[in-house]
């Protein structure tokens, strides 16, 4: 779907960097951002992370787990 939206111009150019440094596109970068914040709020975290705290388990004993990408958040909310 297209939309037209108006963003800071900071926040842009950060987006716009992150996704060069990934090697995805901005609409990834917006995408993984937006779903981040919907599924967080849906979880109760709130606009300041009040409510129950989000479990990420990314690591056995210290190590990251296989096929665990920190840079992809909404991949990091999917996992149990």
């Amino acid at each position: 779907m297209r939309t037209t939206v108006h963003i800071n111009d900071t926040l842009l150019r950060q987006a716009k960097k992150l996704a060069a440094e990934e090697g995805s596109s901005l609409r990834e970068v917006i995408e993984a951002g937006l779903r981040f914040l919907v599924l967080s709020r849906r979880n109760g975290r709130g606009r300041r992370g009040r409510g129950k705290k989000l479990r990420l388990p990314v690591c056995d004993a210290g190590e990251l787990r296989p096929g665990v990408n920190l840079n992809d958040t909404s991949a990091l909310l999917e996992i149990e």
